[in-house]
């Protein structure tokens, strides 16, 4: 049987109860079924450090699949989170957030603009063993957000100061 570019090769292997698509590369991601979709979302979310929303990751991801829905992002999202691919980010009072690392790190959120990036730091800390010491709580994991402001929104409060107000005076 010859195939055309659009078909998929598959191969029954035995005991494994289905196909298996004999194109699937070693990058590509696990789940109920690996579909482009996944994948074009995770590649999007790992080109940036922005840690973007699920509405900001959809028009990412529209450059390339410009048929895709804001749903079809949202479900593999929540799946891709529910596997540890990626980490959501939960702020109180912002739109979830989203990160392609799934390693334990931290971040920094500015309170004015509310970006989000990484701490690039080395933890010197065991803060997980730390707590186990001294409560009798059984820690799974950690999440560990700084705030303050970004160094722009820094600037333009420190040009703020000197701002003149509408009536002529300073601020």
């Amino acid at each position: 049987m010859s195939s055309t570019p659009r078909q998929r090769r598959t191969s029954l292997s035995p005991g494994s109860g289905g196909a298996t698509s004999s194109r699937q590369s070693p990058t590509s991601i696990s789940g109920p079924r690996r579909t482009k979709q996944r994948q074009v979302i995770l590649e999007e979310l790992r080109k940036v450090t922005c840690h973007p929303s699920a509405d900001e990751l959809y028009n990412m991801t529209r450059r390339r699949l410009p048929h895709i829905s804001m749903g079809t992002v949202y479900r593999n999202l929540e799946l891709l989170v529910q596997k540890g691919t990626i980490q959501s980010l939960e702020i109180a009072g912002t739109q979830k957030r989203f990160d392609g690392n799934a390693s334990n790190h931290y971040h920094m959120r500015c309170l004015k603009c509310g970006r989000v990036e990484d701490a690039h730091i080395k933890r010197r800390i065991p803060i997980q063993d730390v707590i186990k010491e001294v409560t009798d709580f059984e820690i799974t994991g950690h999440r560990l957000e700084l705030i303050g402001l970004c160094a722009k929104c820094k600037a333009s409060k420190c040009r703020a100061r000197v701002h003149v107000s509408p009536r002529g005076g300073l601020k």
